[in-house]
């Protein structure tokens, strides 16, 4: 077929679990031998994702989607009608083994075997209803003319109310109000199955309209289909060039980039060696501050101690002698001068920094160690580190040699992948089946006359059908309008008018016409609810949910060597686990075509790629790499020796212990201003005078005091203190925190110097797998591509939803619902052949009827006069009445 030579193309896209599952185990392998080896157990540096843009999308315009309207209501009465004659589930294994066993044909002889009669049992069970209904459509059939011809006989000999005659009874116009309401009610349901009826007839002609709407589209569709799928695999060619471009760039730019491995590799041991170094700098210039600190604030606290003890000696003995005043020996002041008296031994310092030794030793070795800066070495280190990159791309120049023969083997790779593409004639192929559809539909159209033409055949033959049973409803319908309007209550059976007499003869045509018609309208509807009814269970609604394809995707249906029947017929191959189902399910889901046909089958891309681009040619230029990180420099002896000095300084040798007793002990041995306060209150409490106002000053010298000694000793007592902790924090375990920094430094070297060559091969083997990833990432793409985006099939399950929709919904159920309402006037004909007969003796003049006359005994006797009104002479009632009543079919009742 035409449309199999541009799927060609598509193969060269496949790609095999078996191969994928090999790269895996190798990554795999990978893994555990970096887990077996702590030093190399690390994540592999993720690949940037690269951007491949979209895929030029088709746009479908089918919309396999039937909504039937107000008309749906009538297809489900006629589906659920269906259910309940044939409410089987759908008979999948007996429709295969009959198939299976009927492969060679049917022969006669064979139906005798044990199987097949079981299986026509099985089939018989299955159309039980159908059967029996299509039983009573025969039984109908074939009733119907025979009853119609005793009918007619019967009333040509005045039975079966064919007698002129109707008796009169005291329930005649209940009797004939019922038979009227009857019929009417028949009338109107007869009515309602003619329109049903016809609004199915008139569906078929208005959706067949549609049927061009649909086959439009989907030419349409399949047209965008196989214009735009070569536009498609051009650009999934073409991506390959973003993979390519982002591995020469990166080829480019080995040295930085594989350097940045490196040192990233590296960095992880030696940045942190080289932080805590460069911490201890910064402790070494903290320690100095705090030291100073310490011994500015010391000498200050010695010097200003033994002022304000002297201050306060003075205070006291000048508070002393105010207390001595004859005024105190008062008997009223002399409690308020003891009490002021008991509180001077507090007017004293409680600190003694005297005693605590100086850090100048400390002092000196620290302004020694820092002559050297510490933190320029580091830096130094720093910059050696960092200088990686650098030293990569320097020794990675002989391997430029390599990297173009690369680069011209990735530019032949991509001139392949043209190449191979041009090697099929894809577009002339779309292009001859883009012809083939443009003639296909041009023979499609050609044929719409010719189907308007049909259409308006069958639309007039069944509305011919129609128009038999309209007849006999207009009989029905002129019958009851004249019988009604006509009929005198007043008139007798033999004096009606001819109103009413036309009414009941038109009564009696609808009556013979029933019979002439119906029995060939059952015939037809038992043949149409037969073929359709047959035709909904077993191909539309199968079709519906599915179960149509399972049949088909039967496997060994079609031949008992050939598994499967689609793969077979595409590809000669019906191995393949392919079925009609899971590409109909792919091709709904608007997937690939080269998903849905499972065209990995034929055609690998990753051997395909892995022949020209994978890991071989890369890892061959790339074995030579050979890298010397010897250079790298982190702490030279100076560095090293400043970092011991600095330990050696003597800062752990301070007295921490005595400094913090006395700074956590206060200046004086009470708060100068709460004495001050006290003083003031209890200088109130006595006589206003010499002494009051003397207590007072005393008060007042003494906040003096504190405000110009007191407040500075306590802010040289607080530097002091948050300076002696922050050296004891410092010089805790100082000589084991520098020894664990140069076994830090000297480790990172170590590793630098003698497993450089190991750290260059694996970053190089990782960088390497970066450049195979960005190729990895193109057959995923693609595939991804292939599957999802590229000859996107939605236009094959549009077309399979299309003839489900223009067979089933436009045709079959509208077929289905005029068989129903056609059905349900033949039966309602019925009741309204026995309710005209009944009804017509009530409007059609009587050629005889019924007299009574009051006897002279009281007594009120019966009798018959004729048309005429001529009455014979009457005689005992007891007489034989076929004498007296010769055209009365039974004798008169006494009342």
């Amino acid at each position: 077929m035409l449309w199999t030579r541009w799927l060609v193309l598509l193969l060269w896209f496949g790609a095999t679990s078996t191969e994928q599952q090999q790269q895996d185990d190798e990554r795999d392998g990978h893994r555990a031998e970096v887990r077996s080896d702590p030093r190399r157990q690390r994540s592999s540096p993720p690949v940037e994702p690269l951007d491949f843009g979209f895929v030029p999308a088709a746009v479908y315009d089918t919309h396999a989607y039937y909504e039937p309207g107000t008309v749906g209501i009538l297809f489900h009465m006629v589906h659920a009608f269906l259910y309940a004659v044939q409410p089987n589930s759908f008979p999948k294994d007996l429709i295969v083994r009959v198939i299976q066993q009927n492969m060679g044909g049917i022969k006669i002889e064979e139906w005798r075997k044990p199987e097949n009669v079981l299986l026509l049992l099985q089939w018989i069970h299955y159309e039980s209803g159908f059967l029996i209904c299509a039983v009573f459509g025969i039984v109908f059939v074939v009733l119907t003319p025979i009853v119609a011809t005793c009918f007619c006989m019967c009333r040509c000999c005045d039975n079966c109310g064919g007698e002129m005659h109707q008796r009169q009874r005291k329930n005649a116009d209940c009797h004939r109000g019922f038979f009227t309401a009857s019929l009417v009610a028949t009338t109107i349901f007869i009515i309602l199955g003619v329109l049903v009826a016809y609004a199915a007839n008139h569906n078929v002609s208005t959706q067949i309209k549609s049927t061009r709407r649909l086959i439009n589209t989907n030419m349409r569709d399949l047209k965008t289909f196989a214009n735009n799928t070569p536009a498609q695999i051009e650009y999934l060619t073409a991506q390959y060039t973003t993979a390519k471009n982002k591995v020469l760039s990166d080829l480019d730019n080995i040295g930085p980039l594989l350097g940045a491995r490196i040192h990233s590799h590296l960095g992880k041991e030696v940045v942190p060696a080289l932080d805590a170094a460069l911490r201890m700098a910064g402790a070494m210039r903290e320690t100095k501050e705090a030291l100073e600190n310490v011994s500015s604030a010391l000498e200050i606290l010695q010097e200003g101690m033994g002022k304000l003890q002297a201050s306060l000696a003075g205070e006291r003995s000048s508070l002393s002698n105010t207390l001595s005043d004859p005024a105190c020996t008062n008997g009223a002041v002399s409690p308020t001068c003891n009490t002021i008296r008991s509180t001077l031994p507090q007017l004293g310092v409680n600190a003694d920094f005297s005693k605590l030794p100086d850090v100048n030793h400390a002092l000196t070795n620290i302004n020694t160690v820092l002559k050297v800066d510490l933190s320029n070495f580091v830096q130094k280190g720093y910059a050696s580190f960092n200088d990686t990159s650098a030293l990569v791309k320097e020794q990675t120049r002989n391997i430029v040699t390599g990297m173009c023969l690369l680069k011209s083997m990735l530019d032949k790779i991509g001139s392949e992948i043209t190449a191979f593409s041009k090697m099929f004639p894809v577009e002339s192929s779309l292009a001859n089946f883009t012809i083939f559809l443009n003639d296909r539909h041009k023979v499609i159209e050609s044929f719409y006359p010719q189907i308007d033409q049909m259409d308006f055949y069958r639309w007039i033959a069944c509305v011919a059908v129609l128009c038999t049973v309209v007849l006999v409803l207009a009989f029905n319908v002129l019958g009851l309008l004249c019988g009604t309007c006509g009929y005198d209550r007043q008139a007798t059976p033999t004096t009606r008018g001819c109103l009413s007499n036309t009414g009941g003869n038109l009564l009696m045509a609808g009556v013979g016409f029933s019979f002439i018609f119906s029995w060939v309208l059952m015939g037809l509807v038992t043949t149409l609810f037969v073929v359709g009814g047959n035709v909904e269970k077993l191909i539309c609604e199968p079709l519906a949910n599915r179960q149509l394809f399972k049949i088909i995707d039967t496997p060994f249906l079609v031949h008992p060597e050939k598994r499967n029947f689609l793969p077979g017929m595409l590809f000669q191959n019906p191995n393949i686990d392919l079925t009609l189902g899971s590409m109909y399910r792919e091709c709904y889901e608007n997937n690939g075509l080269y998903h849905a046909l499972q065209l990995e089958n034929i055609f690998n891309i990753n051997s395909f790629l892995n022949r020209t681009v994978y890991n071989k040619d890369l890892a061959k230029v790339f074995e030579g790499v050979q890298v010397d990180l010897k250079d790298i420099m982190l702490l030279d002896q100076a560095g090293r020796d400043n970092l011991l000095n600095f330990a050696n300084t003597g800062v752990g040798e301070i007295d921490y212990p005595a400094y913090l007793a006395e700074v956590n002990k206060g200046v004086t041995v009470v708060d100068l201003l709460s004495f001050c306060s006290d003083l003031e209150d209890q200088a109130d409490q006595l006589p206003r005078g010499a002494l009051e106002n003397a207590l007072k000053g005393h008060a007042s010298s003494i906040r003096t005091i504190h405000r110009e000694q007191v407040v500075p000793l306590e802010q040289a007592m607080s530097t002091l203190s948050q300076s002696i902790k922050l050296l004891q924090r410092t010089s805790n375990d100082l000589p084991v925190k520098v020894t664990n920094i140069l076994s830090a430094i000297d480790a990172a070297e170590y590793l630098i110097t003698h497993n450089a060559s190991h750290v260059v091969k694996q970053e190089t083997k990782a960088f390497v797998q970066s450049l195979v990833g960005y190729f990895k990432q193109y057959t995923e793409w693609v595939k991804n591509s292939l599957t999802a985006e590229v000859a996107q099939c939605k236009p094959i399950s549009n077309m399979v939803d299309s003839m489900e929709i223009v067979a089933c919904s436009f045709i079959v159920d509208s077929v289905n619902t005029f068989w129903m309402g056609l059905g349900a006037c033949c039966l309602l004909l019925i009741p309204s052949i026995i309710f005209s007969v009944k009804l017509a003796k009530y409007y059609r003049r009587m050629d005889t009827e019924d007299v009574f006359e009051e006897a002279k005994t009281g007594n009120r006797d019966e009798q018959v006069c004729d048309i005429s009104g001529n009455v014979p002479p009457l005689s005992s009632p007891y007489n034989d009445t076929l004498t007296w009543f010769p055209r009365a079919s039974a004798p008169p009742s006494e009342w």
